[in-house]
């Protein structure tokens, strides 16, 4: 390996190198309250259906000596914040980064590419959703802009104990000061 890292499109084909790094925060961590990591298949749907609704899925990966792009180390997504269309501006935001790359600045990578193409995409506000026992995604968000809006105390049970959820926003191309464009970016 060089070192190299590179920023590109998630697609269906990446779904399995996707559930192996899923499946860690699942299973052991509070990172995500899912407690069954879904197969390659299922990862494969999601995938889709994020893509398909008009929001980006990104990836970085690692580069090889000889230049070919090398295995996935993480990932983020897009998608709408609520389910109801006064919603539709507004993305929540999703980066998990495999565990023996965690600090190498892989999650401020996909973060920034992330928010470029929601920005890109005309959405108008990101909401990151973090629980408490993710200190350093906190200080990730806020160093990519994101100011914290919030508190659900005790808002999921994992492993044995209630846990908050942080809310945190920041604003997307104009963010608020302008109406936004019609029809919506994404249904």
């Amino acid at each position: 390996m060089t070192g190299d890292l590179t920023v590109c499109d998630a697609g269906p084909e990446d779904a399995k190198a996707i559930a192996c790094i899923y499946a860690h925060y699942v299973l052991e961590s509070t990172a995500t309250f899912e407690t069954e990591p879904p197969g390659e298949e299922e990862t494969r749907r999601r995938i889709g259906a994020i893509l398909e609704a008009g929001y980006p899925f990104v990836l970085v990966r690692e580069v090889e000596e000889d230049g070919r792009e090398g295995r996935v180390i993480g990932f983020g997504f897009a998608q709408r914040y609520g389910p109801r269309t006064g919603y539709r501006y507004s993305v929540e935001t999703t980066i998990y980064v495999e565990p023996g790359c965690v600090g190498r600045g892989i999650g401020g990578r996909l973060l920034s590419a992330l928010l470029d193409q929601c920005e890109a995409r005309g959405f108008r506000q990101a909401f990151a959703v973090i629980a408490e026992s993710e200190p350093a995604s906190v200080v990730l968000h806020a160093r990519a802009g994101f100011f914290p809006v919030g508190t659900l105390a005790a808002a999921g049970w994992k492993h044995g104990k209630w846990l908050d959820v942080f809310l945190m926003q920041r604003p997307l191309g104009e963010g608020d000061s302008t109406l936004p464009d019609d029809p919506a970016p994404a249904a």
